[in-house]
């Protein structure tokens, strides 16, 4: 599905992450990538990196610094000649920005965070532009729906408010050149991302009662499809969009059972 082409993969730590999935299976699908690694993880990012099919090489990115992201461009203009893909796998908040008193915090803890988890979509997507073929690319990101207000989450979830807006204005912007922008939402998985979300285990209680179809929490891999297929010209016609990869949890308006292991809800008349 991805033969001959050559993607990077941003936010891969450790192997359980949907980035390490994705480059997995990209890389069994014919795909040539890079891995980037942001310079306090590179140890943790190059130990998961030795762990898929292929060796690949692992490239120190700070996706906030103007000089890595300029270092980057140059390495692929030099190795590669041509980029066809991107995920932006990448995402920071200060804990207190994830609970606590949503009013109180204040907004200098939001710098770093709004530039890594939302403006960096847009250096990756102008990346691409600078190296992508005639025939384009695809830029895809990975989200956690945010049409709705979260029990936990919170300033993380206007993040990914922003990143969807960053994600139109790209389509709109990158379309003229053959270059597709989309995001995969997913359900909430158990990734190293996801320990450090205060009562994470509240979003998992509330898939339990929500979605329609048996959600797996320890389970990446179809999210991990859902970024082959938006990264593969099977995608070609789709841009702008958010595919949702979440047992359906996103078109229910209300819960379907009434606890996590209990009966079907609903009217008793």
């Amino acid at each position: 599905m991805l033969n001959g082409k050559k993607v990077i993969f941003t936010g891969i730590v450790n192997d359980d992450s949907i980035a390490f999935v994705a480059a997995k299976k990209a890389i069994i699908s014919g795909a040539e990538i890079m891995v980037t690694a942001f310079p306090r993880d590179r140890e943790l990012t190059e130990e998961a990196a030795a762990k898929l099919p292929e060796k690949v090489e692992v490239v120190e990115l700070d996706v906030t610094d103007p000089e890595h992201l300029e270092a980057l461009s140059r390495k692929v203009g030099e190795e590669w000649g041509r980029l066809d893909g991107v995920l932006h796998g990448v995402a920071f908040a200060p804990k207190d920005a994830l609970a606590g008193d949503f009013l109180e915090l204040q907004p200098e803890r939001l710098d770093l965070s709004f530039r890594t988890s939302a403006f960096s979509f847009a250096s990756l997507g102008r990346l691409l532009k600078e190296h992508a073929s005639p025939e384009g690319g695809s830029l895809v990101g990975l989200d956690f729906d945010s049409t709705g207000a979260w029990p936990v989450y919170n300033w993380m979830g206007v993040m990914k408010s922003a990143l969807e807006s960053i994600n139109r204005y790209l389509a709109r912007d990158l379309g003229p050149f053959g270059i597709r922008s989309n995001l995969v939402a997913a359900g909430p998985l158990n990734t190293r991302a996801a320990g450090g979300i205060p009562d994470f285990d509240a979003l998992l209680e509330n898939w339990e009662m929500r979605s329609p179809m048996r959600w797996d929490p320890d389970d990446p891999e179809p999210v991990a499809d859902a970024v082959g297929f938006m990264l593969s010209d099977l995608s070609r016609a789709i841009t702008g969009e958010i595919l949702h990869v979440d047992g359906g949890y996103h078109a229910m308006a209300g819960a379907l059972r009434r606890d996590a292991g209990g009966t079907s809800g609903g009217s008793d008349g």
